[in-house]
């Protein structure tokens, strides 16, 4: 496993964060949805996207959450982004009805090897990021099994060649990542739960995409959140046992719409790292309450130590309003809290060794001179409670 990165070492027990994306107001969207109809300038775009990451920061600094998210707000969806800037893949018509919309890209050639260039532009999306906050930051993008599949394959003879050319392009884009200081990075894979039989090859091009990249990896794995809706429906046995295979540190899983019969699941197969644990609903917008959430994070702790538990939401938060994101994350940092504290009441009391001699020349402090020649054996049992 990849060592813990700087960033994360002073994080609390259950850190909390988000999984990527961010609500969009309507506002953004009629502005974004202008760009694509040829009404605004690809600079105001920049600004505009730039001023709604400084709020998304903001909003989740001030619910207290521990590793922030850029919300995504400069992709459309989540694949076009990276896509429409991919050399190889063309893009017969780029103007959009809705920016929401997803382009029709096909590739006709087999995509040029990256050579070290990482022309998609993620560490510098990642840099600006950084320079708006000083806490850890947990940076996502699309994995290239979900992005092979919104491309029209026209050059290579398997759907593989296409996954792995796909996952040798955004390896070049992690290496620029963690040059530039990234050390949370995480693969998103949407369309993984539609095709369960070909976890093998997504599995394949994970471990291609985190080759010689010396960061914590998260892999993202949901059932789809276009529009609020689940695309699929199942549960995570599918992706045992190949994703042991996955050369990652944490699986971020969708759980609080499910229920958490999925967690045996994956305990039983023998998941040795840490667990992203979905405790906020992201498809509906009743706000859970605080002790919902600790109920579902010490439900979890049944299975999984809290050593090896990172808390967020089941998915993105775009599909819900700005208000109701701000309050489940409020609502989700609240409930951790509370089981945090729980946690620590029960960690031993550590008791101050005293002097075993009552030589005059043996060294003590005013502490231990005060304190009684022989305390009570039991004394810290007592002091716990138990």
């Amino acid at each position: 496993m990849t060592p813990v990165p700087s960033t994360q070492r002073s994080l609390p027990t259950l850190p909390t964060t988000v999984v990527g994306s961010y609500p969009v107001p309507e506002w953004m969207e009629r502005l974004k949805t202008d760009y694509y109809r040829g009404r605004m300038s690809h600079a105001q775009l920049d600004d505009l996207h730039e001023m709604a990451i400084k709020a998304a920061l903001r909003d989740q600094e001030l619910a207290g959450i521990d590793i922030v998210s850029d919300g995504e707000l400069r992709r459309d969806n989540d694949i076009d982004y990276f896509l429409a800037r991919m050399p190889g893949i063309e893009i017969d018509e780029t103007a959009k009805g809705y920016y929401f919309d997803y382009y029709d890209p096909r590739l006709t050639a087999p995509l040029p090897a990256p050579d070290g260039l990482a022309p998609i532009g993620l560490a510098d999306d990642f840099a600006f990021t950084a320079s708006q906050t000083t806490g850890p930051i947990k940076f996502s993008f699309t994995g290239p099994f979900s992005l092979a599949h919104r491309v029209r394959n026209e050059a290579y003879p398997d759907h593989r060649e296409l996954v792995l050319a796909l996952a040798r392009a955004l390896n070049a884009e992690a290496h620029a990542l963690a040059e530039r200081g990234a050390e949370l990075l995480q693969i998103d894979e949407p369309f993984l739960a539609g095709y369960p039989d070909q976890v093998a090859t997504a599995v394949e091009a994970i471990n291609v995409v985190v080759e010689g990249v010396d960061v914590n990896w998260a892999l993202h794995v949901c059932y789809g959140n276009r529009y609020a809706r689940p695309l699929w429906e199942g549960h995570y046995d599918f992706l045992f046992p190949a994703v042991l295979d996955a050369h990652v540190d944490q699986l971020v899983l969708e759980f609080a719409r499910k229920g958490y019969q999925d967690l045996p699941v994956v305990a039983k197969f023998g998941w040795d790292r840490g667990i992203g644990l979905g405790v906020v609903d992201v498809k509906s917008s009743e706000v859970e309450t605080p002790e919902l959430i600790a109920t579902r994070i010490r439900s979890a702790l049944e299975l999984v130590p809290a050593d090896r538990l990172m808390i967020n939401p089941d998915c993105g938060l775009r599909n819900v309003s700005g208000a109701v994101a701000r309050a489940k994350l409020a609502a989700m940092v609240h409930g951790t809290r509370t089981v945090r504290a729980e946690l620590a009441a029960r960690e031993p009391i550590a008791v101050p060794p005293q002097a075993t001699s009552h030589d005059p020349d043996t060294p003590h402090d005013s502490a231990s001179a005060a304190a009684p020649a022989s305390a009570p054996a039991d004394r810290t049992a007592v002091s716990q409670g138990v």
